[in-house]
């Protein structure tokens, strides 16, 4: 039986810190972050989504953080076709993700920013989320083969957010390409009664890794303000509906990354406590493994720098954007 560890998409998320979940003594950078990773093993650096991360900050967080801890770090806008404003990109490039230099550069500076979680043996994956228009495809699976090869040796995980990747007849095919890559199929919990609404199916596609998200079941989700869409609390029999699902995927991977991204006020934090005791602890006993990166195939080029595996070892979020 695999791990399972439980978190949430943000711990400095505004709405959060003024909830009163931190203590008084405990809200600045350092305090919260202490505080987080007191109660929970793993969270999901969000602010990664609006700029690359920075080496300083990686370094921080590794510092304040216990053995074991880890961080899922979203991949910047521009490296999964998601429009970028420019004042988010390094040295004044434009934020055109079709111009090969432009997209090396991007590219180290994310691997540089990345490094020192990734030394500290504290990156538990690299998640991929690909815009509602991303649709299967030649084109699409020529982006997932350059991702590849340009983030092997890294755990990575792949939400897909156009519901054809998942549909019956479809999915097994879905499966095979993200398994051919070795990277994690993303769960995802969503309201059902939208057309763009994402099928709460569980893929396994890597034996290292899988991952659920928990966007909450707000029906503004295609209409509402960013803070609509993510506006929702969990109720405890929601969440038991998951337990099989999260338990059958601990039974065939290694780890199990549940993450909820309903971030307004506490809502996250309180449905990550509340699924934490309905899986039966307050927190592992021992300190959580990072999944083993996989390993490249061996016909793969090598497209530039590249990250090395992640040790075993015993963000500012100040904007909600595509969840």
């Amino acid at each position: 039986m695999g791990e399972i560890l439980v978190g949430t998409c943000s711990w400095t998320d505004r709405a959060l810190v003024g909830s009163g979940w931190y203590p008084v003594g405990r809200r600045d950078a350092e305090g919260r972050l202490r505080h987080y990773a007191e109660r929970f093993p793993v969270v999901e650096v969000d602010a990664s989504y609006y700029a690359l991360p920075s080496e300083r900050n990686s370094r921080l967080w590794a510092e304040r953080t216990p053995d074991g801890f880890v961080f899922d770090v979203k991949a910047f806008s521009l490296l999964t076709g998601h429009p970028t404003r420019e004042a988010a990109m390094p040295g004044g490039l434009p934020a055109d993700h079709r111009d090969p230099a432009v997209l090396d550069e991007v590219w180290a500076r994310f691997v540089a920013g990345i490094e020192p979680l990734r030394r500290a043996g504290r990156l538990g994956s690299v998640l991929f989320q690909f815009p509602p228009w991303f649709r299967p495809g030649e084109r699409a699976e020529a982006f997932l083969r350059e991702c590849a090869e340009r983030t092997r040796g890294w755990p990575v995980a792949v939400e897909f957010r156009h519901p054809s990747w998942w549909e019956p007849g479809r999915e097994e095919a879905t499966g095979v390409l993200l398994a051919r890559y070795g990277m994690a199929a993303v769960a995802v919990d969503m309201t059902q009664a939208l057309p763009s609404s994402m099928p709460p199916v569980t893929p396994v596609t890597s034996p290292r890794l899988s991952v659920v998200r928990f966007h909450g079941r707000s029906t503004a989700w295609g209409t509402g303000s960013k803070e609509d869409r993510f506006r929702y609390g969990y109720g405890e029999d929601e969440l038991a509906e998951w337990l099989p699902r999260v338990r059958r995927l601990a039974e065939r991977t290694e780890q199990v990354h549940v993450l909820f991204n309903n971030c307004c006020g506490d809502a996250a934090v309180r449905a990550a406590e509340c699924m934490t005791r309905l899986l039966g602890g307050d927190r592992p006993t021992a300190a959580p493994r990072v999944p083993r990166a996989r390993s490249a195939p061996a016909s793969t080029p090598s497209p530039g720098p590249r990250p090395t595996p992640a040790r075993s070892s015993s963000s500012s979020r100040s904007r909600r954007g595509g969840g």
